[in-house]
């Protein structure tokens, strides 16, 4: 690699890459598609999934003593493998080769699938659950013991363990446009806390950190549940719970071939007092669906929710390069405070990484009017806002669903109080580049054009349509499909995350949520569930549960 460190906090090279140490050091680790014979394996836990549910859990059980075993349906990868190059990392590290979509096309869906999950694609964005929905979940779904208190310790505790800072290094030029218009506008805007460690600011975190500073699932809390004696299985599908009244008395897995798409033919059979289910929303689900276990709720699958995103596009007479330096450092939340929580949908405003392939495939048009986006790909800057979904009657979010194979797919519909939220955010986020100095504007929907002024964009979206695949969304976070509540006639979950109807298994992962969060997801997830495990391993040995050695 022949890129020079950009923050004056860098090492002088690459974190040593904890992977090929391990395998060295004889990690127990099975590639399932090298499998000549069908195995039975046991264990005190089963977790079906590594990414930041898994991962936490993993490392808490295996550090009290428990004989864990890890399922992962894709590979595993290491910095050794991350080239930066998107079209190897979207095949090999994500869901359906990042082109994951809802029932109807309109929603791309981006989803982890390697060891590591999400966390070891993500762009490191971290926020505590905000206050106002953990008082949300509290008011409607009784989850008391979900407040800024009680959960404040475990949060600070991942933050620790995976060193989650803020980002001190001066933001990029795509996030700085961000600032700047913000700052003209009088709105307030911050910057992002990231988990990262000795990062060199390269701005490819999605397609795998190559220099192992992203403190993901793959370089922390899944090296350290290896070294202490869990074996991880790979390239194996978790296809179905065995269950038996109201025990999980195992998985039945299918191996996967090399490229982790078509089955081998051959079945592992894992055994074990304790199942966690860790896919993430989506996958976590289907494979309760497809086991037929138990819903006394009728609410399995369903409020799925995806914070669904919006893109601006702008040209700059200067380079603004969105694909160089930390992908997301700047946000704002003032429109997620402008209405109350259950009044028009609110959004958060980030800022995307700009790469060639996800620029070419997110930007409407074809033909002439693409080309001539994509010859101003350097002068580019992009703009998101996620709406903040499952606060109102008419944001229900979506139902997880199978099809006729067996394989997950996620109905969303998206109605006109969805679509209100989409023209505010269009015209925000115009407002905003205009601001900035933007040359032009392009709202990311089929029936726009570039727009040269403020006034004429203002017109031109207020008369937009707003349809499914006419206006572009697209989505990273995916939530719900597990909501809790203590009662089981109202939640799938209990508020412990144990499933209702089952008493040896519990879901550890962001379907958990009642309602998604409005902050991009992944320190919730390690806050509850580290939470969670530890819990956990205190009912299934009897002792205090030990907390991560970076964290202690």
């Amino acid at each position: 690699m022949n890129q020079t460190p950009n923050s004056p906090n860098n090492p002088s090279g690459p974190i040593p890459d904890p992977i090929q140490a391990g395998l060295a050091a004889g990690w127990k680790i099975v590639d399932a598609s090298t499998l000549n014979a069908d195995r039975t394996v046991d264990a005190d836990v089963a977790i079906i999934g590594t990414g930041a549910g898994g991962g936490v859990t993993a490392e808490i059980l295996t550090l009290a003593g428990l004989n864990v075993v890890l399922i992962e349906e894709g590979p595993l990868k290491s910095s050794r493998d991350f080239k930066m190059r998107e079209a190897q990392a979207y095949p090999a590290l994500y869901q359906e080769s990042a082109a994951r979509k809802t029932k109807d096309k309109a929603i791309n869906i981006l989803q982890g699938r390697s060891v590591g999950g999400s966390t070891t694609v993500n762009w490191t964005s971290s926020f505590r659950t905000p206050p106002g929905t953990l008082e949300y979940w509290q008011q409607h779904y009784g989850l008391k013991d979900y407040n800024v208190d009680a959960l404040t310790p475990w949060f600070a505790m991942m933050e620790k363990r995976l060193n989650i800072s803020d980002w001190q290094t001066a933001p990029n030029e795509n996030n700085d446009i961000l600032q700047r218009g913000a700052a003209k506008l009088g709105i307030p805007a911050a910057s992002i806390r990231r988990n990262v460690k000795g990062c060199w600011n390269l701005g490819y975190c999605g397609m795998g950190c190559p220099t192992n500073a992203k403190q993901s699932m793959l370089v922390t809390t899944i090296p350290s549940a290896l070294s202490h004696g869990a074996t991880l299985y790979t390239r194996l599908r978790a296809d179905q719970l065995i269950i038996d009244g109201e025990r999980v008395e195992g998985v039945r897995c299918v191996a996967l071939d090399e490229a982790g798409l078509a089955p081998t033919g051959k079945i592992v059979r894992v055994r074990a007092k304790h199942f966690v289910a860790a896919g993430g929303a989506i996958n976590t689900p289907a494979l309760l669906l497809r086991s037929k276990a138990p819903d006394p709720s009728g609410l399995l699958g369903k409020r799925t929710f995806l914070h669904p995103t919006v893109i601006s596009s702008s040209r700059f007479a200067q380079k603004v390069d969105g694909f160089n330096g930390a992908p997301q450092s700047i946000y704002s939340d003032h429109f997620l405070h402008t209405q109350p929580i259950d009044g028009p949908i609110g959004y958060k405003l980030e800022v995307p990484p700009l790469h060639p392939l996800l620029f070419a495939t997110s930007l409407y048009g074809f033909g002439s009017r693409h080309a001539a986006m994509m010859k101003d790909f350097p002068y580019t800057h992009a703009q998101i806002a996620l709406l903040r979904d499952g606060f109102h009657a008419q944001s229900e979010g979506g139902t997880v669903r199978l099809r006729s194979d067996g394989s997950p797919e996620l109905d969303y519909p998206l109605t006109d109080y969805v679509w209100d939220g989409v023209r505010r955010a269009f015209l925000t986020m115009a407002e905003l580049q205009f601001a900035a100095g933007a040359q032009a504007v392009y709202p990311v929907h089929e029936s726009a054009e570039g727009y040269t002024s403020w006034q004429a964009a203002r017109a031109a979206i207020e008369a937009l349509p707003y349809q499914p695949r006419i206006a572009h969304v697209a989505s990273a976070h995916v939530m719900g499909g597990c909501l809790m509540s203590d009662d089981a006639k109202a939640g799938v979950t209990s508020s412990s995350g144990r499933y209702h109807g089952l008493r040896n298994l519990s879901v550890h992962d962001g379907s958990l949520f009642p309602t998604s969060i409005g902050a991009n997801p992944q320190l919730s997830i390690y806050g509850m569930t580290s939470r969670l495990a530890s819990r956990l391993a205190e009912e299934l040995t009897g002792k205090a549960a030990p907390v991560p050695a970076a964290a202690a």
